[in-house]
C-alpha cells in the first residue's frame, strides 16, 4: 500500500478502538496497585471510543480531516492520564497531516513521531517505562523503516512489532512493574490499538473476546428500561457490574445460590458464569453489598458503578425532548468545580465552599468534556478546578485549555487535599494567586485511605493477600490485613504525630457508623490533644478516607 486516505484511516480507527474495547478488562488487570480501582483499560477504552465515534460521523476521503475528527473526539472524551496521553498522541498525529488528502509511508511514520512529540510536551514529568516509551520507541522504528520501505503496511508491521518489544521491556525501566510481574498497562492498551490498525490495513480479523455476551444483555436491559420510565421512578439507582474470579478456598460457587443472594439487593439482575469467572449486572441502592457478596466466592477483577439517575436524565433529554433554547445562567465572579465519589463526600465539599461537584473519582474518571460542560453550566467568569485524584489532573488541565474564561487547575490528588484547598480559597484574589495559595495549603495535609486488595502481590516489602484490607498512608501501602480495624488504626499511627491538630474520618459504604465511631474513640484515647471530626461519605471501595492536618 503506497498511500493512505481518510476512509481507510477511519476503518483503522474503528478496528483499533474495537480491539482495545475487547481487551479493556485485561488492561485493567495490569494496574500495579492491587486496588479495586485499576481503570487504565476502562479509561483508554472510553477515550478511544469517543474518538472512533467522532471519526465515524465525520469520516472524509481527506485523511487530514479524518485525523482531525479523531483528535477532536479523543480530546473531549479523554479520561484519566492514559486517556489524555492517548489523545495527545493523536492530536500531534492529526496536526502533522491536517492539510494532506493522502499520505505515503514517510508521512504516516512522521505523523506518529509528531504525536509522540506532542504527548511528551503535555506531560510535565515524563516517566520512561510507560505508554510514552512504547509510543516513542515504536515511532522511532517506524521512521527508520519508512526511509527504506514505501509500503505503509510494512511500516505499520515494524511499528507494531517494536511497540510489542518496547512493552516487554517496560519492567526493566520501572522497577515496580518487575516487582509486581506485569508490563505497563497504558503501553499494553496502546499496543492493542496499534494491532487493530495493522489488522485493518491487512484486511485480517482479530480474535473476538466473549465479554460482549453480558454487555449485550445489559444494553438490552437498559434500552427496555429507559423508554418507559421517568428518572424519579428509578427505584434502584446504581448500575453495578462486577466480575469475580472464582477461587478454591472460598465459598463453593453455586450460580442459583449466588442469584438468590443478590436478588434482594435490586432489579435487572443478570449473572453469567463458567468454571472460572462469574459476571454480574444488577441495579441496586447498595453497590457495596453486591461487592461483598462477590468477594465470598473469589477476587473482584472488574468493578463498575454508575449513577443511573444522572445517566437516565441525560438519555431521556437527548432522545425524547425537543430542542430548547439554552438556559441563561447567571454569571458569578468565581466558582470552585471539584470531583468526588460518594454522596456524603460531595455534600461535605459543597458545605465548605465547592460550587459544583462532578460525580467521579476512583473507577469513574470524568472526561475532559464532562469537566468542560460542568464549568459551562455554572456560567462563572473565573473557575478553579480541583480534581482530587492524580488520574484526573491531566484531563482537568486539558479542559482548562478548551475553556474561554479565566480558569486554572489546583492539582489536588486526594479528597483531604481538596478540602484543605477549598478552605484556603479567597474570593477577592485572582485565579493565579488562589491557585498558588490553595496549592500551598493542601501540601500541609496528610491523606490516609483504607481499601481492599484484588490480588496477591508484594509491593515495597509488604506482602498483600487478596481480599485483605490495605492501609495506605500518603499513597504508600503500609499494611495488608484481614481486619479493617487494624488497617484503619495503622493509618492513624503512621500519619498522626506531635504536630497533628485535626483528624477527619470519612467512612464509606463498606463500613458502619459504629465501626467508624470506634475508630474515633481509638484516636481520642491515644491522641487526646487532637480534634476529631467524623463524616458519612457514602463512598464506595474505600471504607475510610482520613485527613490529618
Amino acid at each position: 500500500m503506497q498511500s493512505l486516505d481518510g476512509i481507510k484511516f477511519a476503518e483503522m480507527v474503528q478496528m483499533g478502538a474495537h480491539h482495545l474495547y475487547q481487551n479493556a478488562n485485561y488492561v485493567d488487570s495490569l494496574n500495579v496497585f492491587p486496588v479495586p480501582d485499576g481503570d487504565t483499560g476502562t479509561n483508554m477504552n472510553l477515550s478511544m471510543t469517543s474518538g472512533a465515534k467522532e471519526t465515524e460521523h465525520a469520516a472524509s476521503e481527506h485523511i487530514g480531516k479524518t485525523a482531525q475528527a479523531l483528535s477532536k473526539g479523543l480530546l473531549m472524551g479523554a479520561r484519566g492520564n492514559s486517556g489524555v496521553i492517548l489523545s495527545q498522541l493523536f492530536r500531534g498525529f492529526g496536526k502533522f497531516i491536517e492539510k494532506e488528502s493522502t499520505i505515503d509511508a514517510k508521512g504516516f511514520a512522521g505523523a506518529f513521531q509528531a504525536g509522540v512529540d506532542t504527548a511528551y510536551k503535555a506531560v510535565m514529568k515524563p516517566v520512561e517505562g510507560t505508554i510514552l516509551t512504547v509510543a516513542r520507541e515504536a515511532a522511532k522504528k517506524g521512521l527508520e523503516v519508512a526511509e527504506i520501505e514505501n509500503d505503509i503496511i510494512a511500516v505499520m508491521e515494524a511499528f507494531t512489532a517494536e511497540a510489542k518489544a518496547s512493552l516487554d521491556r517496560t519492567p526493566d525501566l520501572l522497577p515496580v512493574l518487575k516487582e509486581v510481574g506485569v508490563v505497563d498497562s497504558g503501553g499494553q492498551g496502546l499496543l492493542f490499538v496499534y494491532e487493530g490498525f495493522l489488522a485493518s490495513l491487512k484486511g485480517e480479523a482479530l480474535p473476538e473476546k466473549n465479554d460482549a455476551t453480558l454487555d449485550d444483555l445489559i444494553n438490552a436491559e437498559h434500552h427496555r428500561a429507559q423508554d418507559f420510565m421517568n428518572t424519579a421512578d428509578i427505584e434502584f439507582g446504581y448500575c453495578t457490574e462486577i466480575m469475580v474470579r472464582l477461587e478454591e478456598g472460598k465459598e463453593p460457587f453455586n450460580e442459583e445460590q449466588f442469584r438468590n443472594e443478590l436478588n434482594p439487593l435490586g432489579d435487572s439482575l443478570l449473572v453469567i458464569s463458567d468454571e472460572e469467572i462469574a459476571k454480574v449486572h444488577i441495579h441496586s441502592e447498595q453497590p457495596g453489598s453486591v461487592l461483598s457478596i462477590g468477594q465470598k466466592y473469589g477476587s473482584l477483577i472488574k468493578i463498575k458503578v454508575d449513577n443511573m439517575r444522572e445517566q437516565h436524565s441525560a438519555i431521556v433529554g437527548e432522545e425524547h425532548k425537543a430542542p430548547t433554547p439554552a438556559k441563561k445562567v447567571e454569571k458569578h465572579p468565581y466558582a470552585i468545580v471539584t470531583i468526588a465519589m460518594g454522596e456524603g463526600v460531595a455534600e461535605l465539599l459543597r458545605s465548605i465552599g465547592a460550587s459544583y461537584v462532578i460525580e467521579g473519582g476512583q473507577t469513574m474518571n470524568p472526561s475532559t468534556e464532562d469537566i468542560v460542560k460542568a464549568v459551562q453550566e455554572i456560567g462563572a467568569e473565573k473557575v478553579l478546578i480541583l480534581p482530587n485524584n492524580k488520574n484526573i489532573v491531566m484531563a482537568a488541565e486539558q479542559a482548562v485549555e478548551l475553556l474561554e474564561i479565566d480558569a486554572a487547575v489546583v492539582p489536588t490528588k486526594t479528597i483531604p487535599q481538596g478540602m484543605a484547598a477549598i478552605l484556603a480559597f479567597n474570593p477577592e484574589a485572582t485565579v493565579d494567586v488562589n491557585k498558588k495559595t490553595m496549592s500551598e495549603a493542601f501540601t500541609n495535609v496528610k491523606t490516609g485511605q483504607v481499601t481492599y486488595a484484588v490480588r496477591d502481590t508484594s509491593i515495597d516489602g509488604v506482602e498483600i493477600h487478596k481480599d485483605d484490607f490495605m492501609a495506605l498512608a500518603e499513597g504508600k501501602i503500609v499494611l495488608s490485613t484481614p481486619a479493617l480495624k487494624d488497617a484503619a488504626e495503622k493509618v492513624i499511627k503512621d500519619l498522626v504525630d506531635e504536630d497533628a491538630e485535626i483528624v477527619t474520618v470519612i467512612y464509606g459504604e463498606d463500613t458502619t457508623e459504629q465501626a467508624a465511631s470506634e475508630l474515633v474513640a481509638f484516636i481520642e484515647e491515644n491522641y487526646p490533644d487532637v480534634e476529631v471530626e467524623l463524616f458519612d461519605g457514602k463512598q464506595g471501595l474505600y471504607p475510610y478516607i482520613i485527613s490529618v492536618e
